[in-house]
């Protein structure tokens, strides 16, 4: 358990059934949060585990792409809870790896902007008023540390992730005078199924060969969910009420290279 920093607050994280997404939720309700869990696939397990901790929680299936849904997961949220303190909007896709640009499939491009980058500026549309109203607020958007950088054959990704930080870096000016602060977190390597596609193809029941990410990591691995959660959490709470219009970089020193 954590040291009640979130006690009495809400959060919304969307992405939450699995990943960075679960850890980041399971750790701000560890905190002291109420969470609402927004995903398009199952939260139960998510749900489950927050419940263990003696939060209360409510799962919305939410695709961050479509606004009518969002809207309502946040109206929901305020129907649940009452408030909202803060959001993980961490959802997001990888579309169709090793397609070059000009080659690059117009459906897949349109599909990856629209849920890692339209999809965190809806959240925030509908987000903010509730945070505005009540003076005080923090919004952690998921990017990437592939946000810094670019990346061959992976164009779609790659811009979506960019946007992210420009979009946070904007509405960081735009609300931080009236109490709302907005920081964009930057993961390397870490677990998820989403990363787990990227890796070697091996045979059924052969643990997954993380080599080829390890080797690029000055600290030798790839990062579990948990340690991505935790700079959630950290800037979710009042230990960092100076921060606003960052890019959190936590990569093992990958861009350091």
């Amino acid at each position: 358990m954590g040291q009640g920093k979130l006690d009495g607050r809400v959060a919304i994280v969307t992405g939450a059934a699995a990943g960075i997404g679960q850890a980041a939720a399971i750790a701000l309700a560890a905190e002291g949060a109420d969470v609402t869990l927004a995903d398009v696939a199952d939260c139960g397990d998510t749900a489950r585990r927050i419940t263990e901790l003696g939060r209360r929680t409510l799962a919305v299936k939410c695709d961050v792409s479509n606004g009518a849904e969002v809207r309502s997961m946040v109206d929901q949220t305020l129907e649940a809870f009452g408030r909202l303190d803060c959001a993980f909007n961490n959802a997001g896709t990888a579309g169709v790896a090793d397609q070059v640009v000009h080659e690059a499939d117009e459906d897949d491009w349109d599909d990856v902007l629209a849920t890692n980058l339209k999809g965190v500026w809806l959240c925030m549309k509908y987000q903010l008023p509730p945070m505005l109203a009540q003076g005080h607020g923090s919004i952690v958007n998921g990017a990437s540390a592939a946000s810094m950088i670019g990346i061959a054959n992976n164009g779609a990704y790659i811009a979506s992730k960019h946007g992210i930080i420009g979009i946070t870096k904007t509405a960081a000016l735009e609300y931080a005078a009236q109490g709302v602060r907005v920081n964009a977190l930057c993961p390397g390597p870490t677990r998820t199924a989403m990363m787990a596609r990227f890796l070697p193809a091996l045979p059924d029941g052969v643990p997954v060969d993380e080599s080829v990410y390890a080797n690029m990591v000055p600290i030798g691995r790839m990062a579990d969910p948990a340690e991505i959660a935790h700079s959630v959490v950290w800037l979710c709470t009042d230990d960092s009420t100076y921060m606003t219009g960052h890019a959190f970089v936590i990569d093992g020193g990958l861009l350091s290279r």
